[in-house]
């Protein structure tokens, strides 16, 4: 009996210099970069809150999360407005540099890349995808992340 191949639909996400990989069921929908409320004594990562359903978002670039330089917005750019994974955030927003696009991801069209992050990294690895190298980004992490800046500069 051959085996079924399991593929799960992902978004491909620009950054400056790269893409994030994640599944597509993480992210709630991409919208329009709105200007966002900055918050008093978050890092620079933190770019404040945007208006999303009617309800205020955190808004943050993953490249600056990374500690690289964060790029001004575009006129491309978009924000991706994620599902929370856990019970600290119902959504939080990453800027992408462009829009992301929809791919159905198998094993037989990834493998592990090379590259290797530290252990309190907002990445857990890095793919190898044809000609792509997408960042595997660590939401759960991310996420904590968020949180905890958005109780302490309130």
């Amino acid at each position: 009996m051959a085996e079924r191949v399991q593929e799960i639909y992902s978004l491909l996400i620009p950054l400056s210099d790269g893409r994030l990989i994640v599944p597509r069921a993480c992210v709630a929908e991409v919208a329009g970069l709105p200007v966002s409320s900055e918050m008093t004594g978050a890092p620079p990562w933190y770019l404040g809150t945007v208006l999303w359903t009617g309800k205020p978002v955190p808004l943050v670039s993953f490249e600056g999360v990374c500690g690289r330089t964060m790029p001004p917005a575009s006129g491309r750019a978009r924000m991706v407005v994620f599902v929370g994974l856990g019970t600290r955030l119902a959504h939080f927003a990453i800027v992408s540099q462009g829009f992301p696009q929809l791919v159905r991801v198998s094993s037989d069209v990834i493998s592990p890349g090379s590259a290797t992050f530290p252990e309190r990294s907002a990445v857990i690895c890095q793919l190898r995808m044809a000609n792509e190298l997408p960042l595997v980004p660590d939401l759960e992490r991310l996420e904590n992340m968020i949180a905890d800046e958005t109780h302490v500069a309130r």
